[in-house]
């Protein structure tokens, strides 16, 4: 396709590609030259919008890490309804998506990508750091409405969930875990943290009738 063909949206249409790329093929065929001719169009169209590939590629981790941000902001708002475990379960399920899962294995071998993401993930691993801090942000609005008890480690407990759950999802050449399994995994880790509603007090004894 000749460079000077115009693509309405063409970073976003670049993303879309480079993400059909990662879930088809996997992390190590993605290259310029794929996701261009993913998106049908010439090699020059992504340059024209980014430095090179890394640049490219670090955009559209921060594509993804934005989204975690609305997701962050979701599950915290729903402190004090449902369940923590229930929510939590929820809110893992949505971050491990295919697209998300396929990008964290890309961070691990592109050692110039990283490096492009530490102004804004200054430790740890873009999206996974993302997740434990959405999971730590809610289980501390659910200590303080007091359905988390206040001695929980939520610095250690976040980041556990967030692990835990990626070894669920990590094996892209099987189905995605089953709900059941999510739940009993956020379950264990916050068992004996979570406090449980009791049983309604019982009623007293009826007055007595007046005479």
């Amino acid at each position: 396709m000749p460079t000077g063909v115009h693509i309405q949206d063409a970073r976003q249409q670049l993303f879309d590609a480079a993400e059909r790329v990662l879930l088809r093929d996997g992390p190590s065929a993605l290259t310029s030259r794929a996701v261009t001719t993913e998106a049908g169009c010439a090699k020059g169209v992504l340059h024209r919008h980014f430095a090179d590939f890394d640049a490219f590629l670090a955009a559209l981790v921060l594509a993804r890490t934005g989204e975690i941000e609305a997701q962050a902001t979701a599950l915290r708002d729903s402190a004090g309804t449902g369940t923590v475990t229930g929510n939590l379960a929820h809110a893992l399920t949505a971050l491990f998506g295919p697209v998300a899962v396929a990008i964290i294995p890309l961070l691990t071998f592109r050692d110039e990508l990283r490096s492009r993401l530490r102004s804004t993930s200054p430790t740890g691993v873009p999206i996974l750091s993302e997740g434990a801090a959405m999971a730590a942000s809610y289980l501390t609005a659910e200590r303080d409405l007091g359905r988390v008890t206040a001695d929980a480690d939520i610095d250690t407990l976040a980041p556990t969930l967030i692990g835990a759950g990626h070894l669920l999802y990590a094996d892209r050449s099987t189905a995605a875990p089953e709900a059941g399994a999510v739940h009993r995994m956020v379950s264990t880790v916050l068992a004996g943290v979570v406090r449980t509603p009791g049983p309604p007090p019982e009623p007293g004894p009826a007055a007595p009738a007046s005479p």
